[in-house]
């Protein structure tokens, strides 16, 4: 088994999952670059290879329980374990971004949002269970939004609270009851469980109006695997400060 810590990231051909797993990899991990598109993920991962860090691609449709078993096997016969498990992959569908409420949402667009956003994301968790289990300082990272803050939506005067695409706004809502259900599910294994909000950052969904570059979006992944936050479980962070459920 290696020394060196593993970590996984899903979605992390473009975007807040790519910069994630370069910044890992500058601090050390062996990043394992995950995408559906293996042809992307290579790209990255011979990227960060050829900077000098450790990286590995793998196909990885989080959709599909086939891909998941296979990586899950990959992993367990190429490192025997798994310390940092990034739960990047998201979607946000086209149309929902502020042409839906709760008053208009269709049952697809719920459907599609949460398949992926909430019912893969568990899958996904609970099939690498047993090598984060095998890990001396393991954590599940899900990255959720400030949109899934219940408190925020309440608060009429809040910024964030006037966003409403319902069906994206429900998904990381419950992601984020994933995270705390699941911190205290694992507390007794030594697994920490977190939720991160990047922020509104410049990527394809936040666009170029966004204050936050992609850096800045990954940064808070990157503080909480290397323990920049303390030992706490089933937080809720941007940037290290603690966000309202």
């Amino acid at each position: 088994m290696t020394t060196r810590k593993i970590a996984l990231v899903t979605g992390a051909t473009r975007g807040i999952g790519k910069e994630a797993a370069t910044q890992l990899a500058q601090k050390g991990f062996t990043v394992l670059v995950a995408g559906r598109s293996l042809e992307q993920a290579a790209k990255v991962a011979e990227n960060l290879k050829n900077a000098g860090h450790s990286a590995q691609a793998v196909k990885l449709d989080i959709t599909q329980s086939s891909d998941i078993a296979d990586v899950v096997a990959e992993i367990g016969k190429t490192f025997g374990k798994l310390d940092i498990l990034v739960n990047n992959a998201g979607v946000q569908l086209e149309g929902d971004w502020g042409q839906n409420n709760a008053a208009s949402v269709s049952q697809q667009q719920l459907r599609e949002t949460f398949a992926i956003n909430l019912f893969a994301q568990v899958e996904l968790t609970q099939s690498f269970l047993p090598l984060l289990r095998k890990s001396d300082d393991a954590q599940i990272l899900n990255v959720s939004s400030i949109v899934g803050s219940l408190q925020t939506h309440a608060d009429t005067s809040s910024p964030w609270g006037a966003v409403k695409p319902f069906a994206y706004n429900a998904s990381k809502a419950a992601l984020n009851l994933y995270t705390i259900s699941l911190a205290q599910a694992l507390a007794g294994d030594g697994i920490r469980v977190a939720s991160v909000h990047p922020g509104w950052v410049k990527t394809d969904l936040g666009t170029d109006a966004a204050p936050l570059t992609i850096a800045e979006g990954a940064q808070t992944i990157t503080e909480l695997a290397t323990n920049q936050y303390g030992q706490d479980s089933g937080g809720f962070y941007h940037l290290g400060e603690n966000q309202p459920w």
